[in-house]
């Protein structure tokens, strides 16, 4: 059995990769990552030397590469991780996430209606949805419309689309997932959880956008994982299948439970500027999946003591990243000093 993960060196794609390497031994893993500023290599030297395990960097928008990596191989199943992710990013320069998110997407499906592979998984994300208000009776499902609000998860919805659309035109037999926040391992440290877990260690200013009462739903990578693994073994073809961990809170809750859990100071938040086109809410019903047989074994409160402890674990790794030119970005987005 061949797979294929693209963006198999990111935060989610990368714990993926060893999610199936150590459940399906027998099975081959092809890593296809282009190691822009978010990809890393580091997670992954203990599996290098795998036989089953192969990296490939290319550049999934890259027409030519990506046909010939098909016509060589036989993939039975992609993982379609790979894409621009950080909503800021997204605002300050939309045009490499339509090229990475949806012209490589299209790309990739265009090599695998041609490739007789087993299943297309596409990983998408709730932000395709839009904002909830704050009523906690009210949850995104498989028939939200999509209501895209930043560049990044209008990107997303699009590929969404066009992955769609290549199953009910081309027959590609097809998934996609919808997740929310994810936390863990390895998350890039510009992100929330671990840019304030390493904010906070060397007590400096931790930013908070707005009023920090936007509301997140919040799931742990390893749970994210086991529900891919489903959907890739057992979802029906052609569907959707939202992924959520049900831990809503929001993001100043998310700040102060890391802040009490590292014994610092609540005076180390910093409220800055709002993100434009924040959105208030996001929460998931995770129904059709549960009826798969999915069900997450992380709570919030055990899982991000573990993630905070696995950041204590490995200073170097995320030290490394947030040297030298992360200082200058973080200053530029932020408007404090870091």
């Amino acid at each position: 059995m061949k797979v294929l993960i693209t963006g198999g060196a990111g935060f989610i794609g990368g714990n993926f990769v060893h999610y199936m390497l150590n459940k399906y031994p027998q099975y081959e893993i092809f890593n296809l990552d282009y190691l822009t500023y978010a990809g890393d290599l580091t997670k992954h030297k203990e599996i290098e030397k795998n036989n089953n395990y192969h990296f490939i960097k290319a550049d999934i928008s890259d027409h030519e590469v990506i046909i010939d990596l098909f016509n060589k191989n036989h993939f039975d199943y992609v993982i379609h991780f790979a894409a621009e992710s950080h909503v800021d990013r997204s605002i300050a320069d939309p045009g490499i996430f339509i090229q990475t998110n949806v012209r490589g997407t299209q790309i990739l499906l265009d090599a695998a209606k041609n490739a007789s592979i087993t299943k297309f998984v596409h990983i998408s994300t709730d932000e395709v949805y839009g904002e909830l208000d704050f009523d906690p009776d009210t949850f995104f499902t498989e028939e939200t419309h999509l209501q895209p609000n930043s560049p990044y998860s209008a990107s997303k919805a699009s590929s969404d689309l066009l992955v769609r659309a290549y199953h009910e035109t081309y027959n590609l037999p097809i998934n996609i997932t919808r997740c929310s926040n994810n936390y863990g391992p390895y998350h890039f440290p510009e992100k929330l959880i671990p840019l304030t877990i390493s904010r906070a260690l060397n007590d400096e200013k931790v930013p908070v956008y707005g009023t920090g009462e936007n509301v997140r739903d919040w799931l742990h990578v390893y749970d994210h994982c086991a529900a891919i693994d489903l959907v890739m073994h057992q979802g029906v073809i052609g569907d959707v299948y939202n992924v959520g961990g049900h831990n809503e809170r929001t993001n100043l809750d998310i700040v102060k439970t890391i802040i009490k859990e590292l014994g610092k100071s609540e005076e180390l938040i910093q409220f800055v500027q709002d993100r434009l086109g924040h959105d208030k809410r996001y929460a998931i019903d995770s129904t059709k999946l549960k009826k798969l047989g999915w069900r997450p074994e992380y709570n919030f409160e055990t899982g991000i003591s573990q993630t905070i402890k696995w950041y204590l674990d490995n200073e170097k790794w995320w030290k490394e990243i947030i040297s030298g030119e992360y200082q200058t970005y973080f200053e530029k987005q932020y408007k404090i000093h870091f």
